[in-house]
């Protein structure tokens, strides 16, 4: 029994789509779109498609974008896929070759146009890459589905952690090129506040490819005020979605160089003496001229490189993307701008600590807010902050934020 099995109870007539694995005895099943309940596995029993054909109604095909409890009852026929009493629309005529080439010679420029709604109709180039995307299986259910939009294999990891429990691994497959996975897992609207964080681990590989990949780690977690904004058509699954990519920054290349210092050394033509052993002591013993006691193997400790001294970081910082990377030419989404500001932010706070700084400004700017918001919500937890304000207005407007330290 997996996720997203679809599922009857066995003490009544209730479907369902299993929307979590609980423990070795335990699952979670969504009944009637919204309402889920946990039940043993052993009263629950797996829905074959074939047995739809008994029951005079059609199988249900629960894949990618599946609709869990639109038929929950089994008495109840699924009239879904029977043949509709309308008659269909007609296709539109599509010019044969012959009327095509006579309508380019009777306006003597031109091509024939052919008819219909695709005459005509541009679709935009779908981003490359790796994403998460949160796929509405009802109104208030949705599915995690990772999409491989690129033209390489990737092997993948998924967890999730939450405030109880740091990490549990829920799959872990290989994708191939422009394909998606089945949902992982499923996220329950109303439980917003409570959602777990994702991780996902992936490494792209080739067939027969000419270089190795470094391994691309990516924790997920949602907000609110970025969450609702996300919503997009989402790369080969062709539906709208709540859309995170993944590989803002593509996996690098590991170079033939630094795979050559990884590798171990081939074995030398002559034996070489053990380091740290001591021979003298080890013939010895072997003679008889020294006790019964194996010789130490002494392992010879590297020194320690001592760390370098602290700097302390500017009394104003400028955490605009022009100033942190001043010849910047890569193009970066808006979620990896964020990211790469708060890092800085970061950084700085624990180097001002570090070094006994009274204050430090940090300039956000106005923009929509987030940053400002995302970096008062940190300071007010940190308990080495006396207090927190926008700095001086005349100067900054409410663009920077001056923070008192202890």
């Amino acid at each position: 029994m997996n996720v997203g099995d679809r599922v009857r109870l066995l003490t009544g007539t209730e479907e369902g789509i299993v929307t979590r694995l609980l423990d070795s005895e335990l699952v979670e099943v969504a009944i009637d779109n919204d309402f889920t309940i946990p039940v043993l596995r052993r009263e629950v029993v797996v829905v074959a498609q074939e047995e739809g054909k008994n029951f005079d109604r059609a199988a249900v095909d629960y894949g990618p974008g599946q609709t869990p409890g639109k038929n929950a009852n089994a008495s109840k026929k699924d009239n879904s896929k029977r043949p509709s009493s309308t008659p269909a629309a007609p296709k539109p005529v599509q010019p044969s070759l012959q009327e095509a080439l006579a309508a380019v010679a009777s306006s003597g420029k031109g091509v024939a146009k052919m008819s219909g709604p695709a005459a005509g109709a541009k679709q935009p180039a779908a981003a490359k890459g790796l994403f998460l995307a949160l796929v509405h299986q009802s109104p208030e259910l949705l599915g995690v589905t990772l999409i491989n939009n690129t033209e390489a294999d990737v092997l993948f990891t998924y967890g999730e952690e939450t405030a109880a429990r740091p990490y549990r691994a829920l799959a872990a497959d290989k994708l191939g090129p422009k394909t998606s996975t089945k949902p992982l897992s499923f996220l329950h609207m109303k439980d917003f506040e409570a959602w777990p964080a994702v991780v996902f681990q992936l490494l792209p590989t080739r067939l027969n490819g000419d270089a190795a990949y470094e391994l691309l780690t990516k924790r997920q977690a949602f907000k609110a005020s970025t969450f609702y904004g996300s919503q997009k058509p989402a790369p080969v699954i062709g539906k709208d979605a709540y859309l995170f990519q993944l590989d803002e920054k593509a996996a690098a290349a590991i170079a033939p160089e630094v795979l050559a210092e990884e590798a171990p050394a081939p074995a030398p033509t002559a034996p070489a003496k053990p380091a740290g052993v001591d021979i003298a002591a080890l013939k010895a013993q072997l003679s008889g001229d020294a006790p019964a006691k194996p010789a130490a193997v002494v392992a010879a400790a590297a020194p320690a490189k001592p760390a370098g001294p602290i700097v302390a970081p500017p009394h104003e910082l400028d955490l605009h993307l022009e100033a942190l990377r001043p010849d910047n030419t890569e193009e970066l989404s808006n979620t990896a701008i964020l990211r790469l500001q708060l890092d800085a932010f970061e950084d700085a706070l624990s180097r001002a600590l570090a070094t006994n700084m009274h204050e430090i400004v940090f300039i956000h700017g106005m923009g929509n807010g987030v940053l400002r918001k995302e970096i008062h919500r940190q300071l007010s937890r940190n308990k080495d902050i006396k207090f927190f304000e926008d700095a001086r207005k005349e100067k900054f407007g409410f663009g920077a934020t001056l923070v008192r330290l202890k």
